[in-house]
């Protein structure tokens, strides 16, 4: 299974990281990985100044939005799955 956390600490709240949640969630749903992958919460990953962040086996992405998650959704978690 394929862990995707998301901060929502302060700084990655502020710059919307529910709103990140919530794509990855459609996004997820759409593709039918509910099984395959795993999306939660977490806080403070050590970037604030660049949120919202994220952790994916270990690594950490930065500068996510609402605008850009689509991409990072295909990049980094459903390449994986193909």
């Amino acid at each position: 299974m394929r862990q995707v956390a998301v901060c929502v600490g302060s700084s990655c709240h502020l710059k919307g990281a529910y709103d990140v949640i919530n794509e990855l969630k459609r996004l997820i749903a759409e593709n039918s990985l509910e099984i395959q992958v795993e999306l939660k919460a977490c806080f403070c990953l050590g970037e604030c100044c660049d949120g919202v962040n994220a952790r994916i086996d270990g690594q950490i992405y930065s500068s996510l939005s609402k605008d850009n998650v689509a991409q990072f959704f295909a990049d980094h978690v459903l390449e994986s799955h193909l």
